[in-house]
């Protein structure tokens, strides 16, 4: 979700299976006035949820944002998508922000990763 050029291009590392992720596509409105305030509260507040473990953002050329948030389990997607702020916020999003989104869940059952430098059997499948 960050549109915080400093921040590094890194992919959200492959946790632990099972865990659920949660990805949200989405076409934004030509009026986003109050949503980068937003936006980072909601990236700040994402990571006080017990089980949250991290999150990807990309942004099409053509409009698509796409953002997936990783949950260490179901209680912890819950917490989030219950959360009386991030309810305000989806709110507004509907109200003002989002043209139209998608919202998909689900539970990871295998995982993986890979980093230029390592050693191959350092990065097994999971």
């Amino acid at each position: 979700m960050s549109d915080h050029p400093e921040t590094p291009v890194v992919p959200v590392e492959a946790f632990e299976p099972p865990y659920y992720m949660a990805v949200f596509t989405a076409i934004r409105t030509q009026d986003q006035s109050g949503y980068r305030e937003t936006n980072a509260r909601m990236e700040d507040l994402v990571k006080d949820v017990p089980g949250y473990l991290g999150m990807d953002h990309a942004q099409t050329p053509g409009g698509l944002g796409i953002t997936v948030g990783y949950f260490r389990d179901a209680d912890a997607l819950t917490r989030w998508r219950t959360d009386a702020e991030h309810r305000a916020a989806q709110r507004r999003g509907r109200a003002e922000w989002y043209e139209s989104y998608t919202l998909h869940v689900a539970k990871v059952e295998r995982s993986h990763g890979f980093t230029r430098g390592q050693a191959a059997e350092a990065a097994p499948e999971r």
